[in-house]
């Protein structure tokens, strides 16, 4: 092995005995391989699309000696292939690849048919019913299964040979169909644009493999929209000219003049769009350009448009209301309700504890009183459910309200076919982004009225734009700014710690005497903090205040990475919490059991769960290879192939946690989180909190947090299109 780990480069061939760790997004992948030559298991990392337990592999690499994890094959190309042992065929039929077929029916299949299962799906499906509990429906289901495999694997020998793994064919195979290797011959930076999930990357890939020169203008004009997208990742719409040139020169790695003449291209084709941001010229990606514009045209019509209900006096409305809740209301609230109640579109921002639902309750209970249709939405189910128990109103996530169809991969509701309500009333705006909006402002009516609810310091959205702080920086819409914390709510430690946070104070974080909500425990080590937030997630809080560990308590952390980031301590967390299930499969990377809380980490508009929701395992059935998880009261049924959409979330990134309140919220704070410690971050986590907040950290890491308030500058226009 030691003249192995010399070896400059070497092929490596086995079987997947097990899949320890993969991601969908970037492929990389870490398996223990049973290779050829060697006694013991070889831990082996590369990139995949999609791999299973069972395949056979061939990697080609070099070995490595990991500091953390010992020797390990580390390698540059990887391909799979259909197992050709019966232990890798049980495996990789058992693997959730095939629907039908979990891990009983792979072991009937393979006593009853051996090395011959797949001629006989193939050739003789009608001899499956030789298998117990194999029916006609059963069959049916695993012929057509196994065809549209087939069809998949016959692109796959083409796309295989150009690097391109299972995971995007399949994608590559739904939007092209049989024209696919054609389509991908021609132009395979269609890719990119066509199909989610594919990046450019891949398909530059692709096209080396097919000859395309890296100066070729094809690949260019594909870079300057890759360029752009890469700055969507970072919430802008687009970029300066120079910066833009920047990025598209180290991205390409091609010479500065063949990406001006590419842009001119570009800009011919309109694909992008070329304005200004205040004096700095900006390149737009045409979609985001057109939406911002959109969204400004349509929130200035709804503006010169007249009240959709009868003048209201405020000197009856407020005392009725007082009366109606038991409430006296401050001078700013009443001035805001005021506000509310004569104008046609209104802002609303503001911290904890400042009233914001109040003011909302208030303007809703008037309102209904006068028959005026109302209509609330925010955007994500959390958000919405929060809603609806603060008000007593049914309120639906943006794209329920919208109705989307995942047919069409659109919404129902739009110009066309508009909303029917007086007011529609949008929480957690500071969500929000651009193309959200743009869809929800379309559906609006002319006459309706819009009430937006938000906390302009808390985290923008995480897709592009900054949709509810250029609405207020426009200067074109009334404005509702609460800034004073009413004395109940100033009794907690975690309202006050969060307004402080906010104006750039460092709280006390010295030992607190008596009961309160708010508490810093330091911890001045990675390995130090893990264990504090284990025994606090597992003993003290649950023993102190009786709150549940998996269901009460949630851990946010300011990036997924490093050994105190959200993904590492989803693991320790797990195995403390969950530690000895009946049932559980292991799937990309992660391991899923009955008890385990989950998170949806994309839409699924057919399963009608989104990213962000928190459900609750409730079995592990291997003979089905499915797993069944409760969202709220609602069950929800994953084929195992399907599990790279669930992580566990006993540990979550902040970003993740936006339009969500736990009853108890841990935040580990550590220098090493030093590229996301921003006060907006801090500020959100803290906010998260209902009944408990508990810093666990550094002093240090939680001033940088509290120093760095500059975040980064998203380049937008909508301010600019709403102030024209």
């Amino acid at each position: 092995m030691n003249q192995q780990a010399q070896s400059p480069s070497e092929v490596l061939v086995g079987n997947v005995e097990r899949v320890t760790f993969h991601s969908e997004e970037s492929g990389f992948c870490v398996l223990r391989v049973k290779a050829r030559g060697h006694r013991d298991l070889v831990t082996t990392t590369g990139h995949a699309a999609m791999i299973s337990a069972g395949e056979w592999i061939t990697a080609t690499g070099e070995w490595t000696n990991d500091r953390n994890h010992g020797l390990q094959f580390k390698a540059r190309f990887l391909k799979t292939s259909e197992p050709s042992s019966v232990e890798g065929i049980e495996k990789y039929l058992g693997s959730g690849m095939i629907r039908g077929i979990g891990p009983t029916y792979a072991k009937r299949l393979v006593q009853m048919f051996g090395k011959d299962v797949f001629d006989v799906i193939e050739a003789n499906p009608e001899r499956l019913r030789e298998v117990t509990g194999i029916g006609p429906m059963r069959a049916a289901k695993i012929t057509s299964a196994w065809a549209d495999q087939k069809v998949i694997r016959e692109i796959m020998v083409f796309l295989h040979s150009h690097t391109v793994g299972t995971a995007r064919a399949v994608r590559i195979f739904k939007t092209y169909g049989v024209e696919a290797v054609q389509i991908m011959s021609d132009n395979p930076y269609r890719l990119a644009r066509d199909i989610r999930g594919i990046g450019f990357r891949t398909a530059d890939t692709i096209a080396e493999k097919l000859g395309i020169e890296k100066t070729a203008m094809v690949r260019l004009c594909a870079g300057i929209s890759y360029a752009l997208t890469e700055a969507m990742g970072q919430g802008h719409c687009g970029l300066p000219v120079a910066e833009l040139k920047d990025l598209a020169e180290k991205l390409l790695e091609v010479d500065r003049a063949l990406i001006s003449t590419a842009l001119e291209l570009e800009l011919v084709g309109g694909t992008v769009i070329a304005d200004t941001v205040g004096e700095r010229e900006c390149i737009f990606l045409g979609g985001l350009y057109h939406a911002e514009k959109k969204i400004a045209e349509r929130l200035k019509a709804l503006l010169s448009g007249a009240l959709p209900w009868a003048a209201i006096d405020p000197d009856k409305a407020l005392p009725w209301i007082e009366k109606r809740t038991a409430l006296t209301l401050a001078p700013s609230q009443r001035e805001a309700i005021g506000l509310a109640l004569r104008s046609k579109m209104t802002v609303i921002t503001g911290g904890p504890g400042v009233g914001k639902t109040t003011i909302v309750n208030a303007i809703l209970l008037i309102l209904a009183a006068k028959g005026v249709r109302l209509l609330l939405c925010a955007p994500t189910g959390r958000a919405a459910k929060r809603m609806s128990e603060a008000t007593g109103m049914e309120a639906k996530t943006i794209h329920r309200l919208l109705e989307f169809d995942p047919k069409a991969y659109g919404f129902k509701r739009d110009q066309e076919n508009p909303l029917e309500c007086d007011l529609l009333v949008v929480d957690e705006s500071s969500m929000v982004d651009v193309m959200l909006m743009q869809s929800l402002v379309n559906a609006i009516p002319d006459t309706a009225a819009l009430l937006i609810v938000g906390d302009i310091d808390q985290l923008p959205s995480v897709g592009p734009g900054q949709v509810l702080a250029d609405i207020i920086g426009s200067g074109t819409v009334p404005v509702v700014r609460l800034t004073e914390v009413f004395r109940q709510a100033a009794q907690s430690r975690i309202i006050t710690t969060a307004h402080m946070i906010n104006q750039g104070r460092i709280p006390d974080l010295g030992k607190v005497e008596g009961e309160t909500d708010f508490y810093f425990i330091p911890a001045d080590e990675p390995e130090e903090a893990v264990q504090r937030i284990i025994n606090l997630v597992g003993k003290h809080i649950p023993r102190k205040f009786g709150l549940d560990p998996i269901r009460d308590i949630q851990v946010l952390c300011p990036m997924n990475r490093g050994g105190v980031g959200a993904r590492s301590l989803n693991i320790e967390l797990q195995a403390a919490l969950n530690p000895n299930p009946g049932a559980k499969v292991e799937r990309f990377g992660w391991t899923f059991a009955p008890g385990d809380k989950v998170m949806q980490i994309e839409n699924d508009y057919d399963k009608d769960v989104f990213n962000g929701d928190i459900g609750y395992i409730r079995a592990v059935d291997t003979v089905e290879g499915e797993l069944i998880v409760d969202f709220d009261g609602r069950e929800v049924s994953y084929l195992f192939g399907e599990l790279d959409t669930l992580v566990p979330a006993y540990a979550a990134t902040i970003h993740k946690s936006q339009g969500s309140e736990y009853p108890a919220v841990v935040i580990p704070v550590m220098t090493q989180h030093y590229a996301m410690l921003q006060r907006n971050l801090l500020y959100t986590g803290l906010t998260r909190g209902k009944k408990l907040v508990i810093l666990v950290g550094q002093r240090k890491a939680i001033a940088i947090a509290i120093k760095n308030e500059a975040g980064r500058r998203r380049w937008s226009k909508l301010d600019e299109w709403m102030a024209r």
